[in-house]
């Protein structure tokens, strides 16, 4: 079966607001699917297993590591992080976009695979200064976990470059018609309706 559907990656330092982003975007725009990755750090408040990640031992990860079973995979601020192939590829195959939330690593990974196409979207804040006081602001990191999400976002902002579409997220509101400009846009280059839909041209006969 053709894939019938448009993988969406999207990446950002952490703090940049990217989560919130995402649910505005998805509650506004039909037809997208959010990719469930899998990891190994502990849940955080509120996150359930299975919606906001597979959460997984170290030991059940390596072993799907070296099955082949990741699309790309990471260690990032020690932990591990992958995205399933097999469940992605589904998807795409019953025509929902994806929305594949990762980081730059993986972003890069994916990238360099020929099996499948994907649009590569990087969400940034308006300044350094602007996430320090962000992070600072969820009240949830030790001051050595921010200056480490610092140090990692300076570094992820350098490769913004590489990817397809940049999105600064300074108004909420304006970086999530952005986003979603870019999905519909999208869209109308693969042939889709604003949903998703197939446009199918009536000839006259």
């Amino acid at each position: 079966m053709a894939v019938k559907g448009q993988l969406f990656i999207l990446s950002a330092p952490s703090g940049a607001g990217k989560t919130t982003l995402l649910k505005k975007v998805m509650a506004r725009v039909p037809g997208l699917a959010f990719s469930v990755s899998h990891t190994t750090r502990s849940p955080r408040s509120g996150e359930k297993n299975g919606v906001d990640y597979h959460f997984v031992s170290v030991q059940e990860f390596q072993a799907m590591r070296d099955q082949g079973l990741f699309l790309e995979w990471a260690e990032v601020h020690g932990n591990f992080y992958g995205t399933s192939r097999p469940a992605v590829m589904k998807q795409l195959e019953q025509g929902q976009d994806i929305i594949l939330d990762i980081d730059v690593q993986g972003a890069a990974i994916i990238a360099k695979d020929k099996t499948v196409a994907a649009v590569s979207v990087f969400i940034a804040p308006p300044t350094l200064l602007e996430l320090e006081r962000r992070l600072r602001g969820r009240g949830t990191d030790s001051q050595e976990t921010i200056e480490l999400r610092l140090k990692n976002a300076a570094w992820e902002m350098a490769a913004a470059p590489a990817y397809d579409y940049l999105v600064i997220n300074d108004s909420l509101e304006e970086a999530a018609s952005t986003l979603q400009a870019v999905i519909i846009a999208e869209r109308s280059r693969g042939h889709r309706l604003p949903t998703g839909e197939p446009i199918v041209l009536v000839k006259k006969t």
